[in-house]
């Protein structure tokens, strides 16, 4: 699983010209699930976006997590993001996990932060979106876990 990790002032998504989505302060997730991810890579994406200290204290420093600072959590899956440009000149997602797959995944995201107390809202799985974003600082971090080993049939 890939995850972009952006702080935010504010963020929102548009589908068919409709925002469908919109938070003040916190951050934009764009979630990218590849094949073997599973339940152990949705409970580690979840804490470290709960418990990550990237909001400042009253000194400037990064010592508040997004529970702590008030903020919101935008989720947007981005299949792209398990995408690969080593080879040629078409990006290859070879490692994209399918859509049946995927979409229960990022659900289950959402419900495990919201049921710790995060205010989480979503993009609209497999649809063209418009993502729009204030980057704060810009503060923005990649957050790779590696997918379970695939056991040979």
């Amino acid at each position: 699983m890939r995850l972009i990790l952006q702080r935010v002032s504010s963020a929102s998504v548009r589908v068919e010209g409709e925002t469908i989505a919109s938070i003040g302060v916190g951050i934009l997730v764009l979630v990218g699930v590849e094949k073997g991810d599973g339940a152990k890579q949705v409970t580690r994406a979840a804490d470290k976006l709960l418990h990550l200290r990237i909001f400042e204290d009253d000194e400037g420093r990064m010592n508040r997590d997004l529970l702590q600072a008030g903020g919101s959590l935008l989720v947007v899956s981005q299949f792209t993001l398990a995408g690969s440009l080593a080879k040629g000149r078409r990006p290859s997602f070879g490692t994209a996990e399918v859509p049946e797959r995927a979409e229960p995944l990022i659900h289950r995201l959402v419900e495990e932060l919201r049921r710790h107390g995060a205010s989480v809202e979503t993009g609209r799985f497999r649809s063209k979106m418009e993502v729009r974003l204030v980057n704060d600082g810009p503060v923005t971090f990649i957050l790779d876990l590696e997918p379970e080993k695939q056991r040979p049939a």
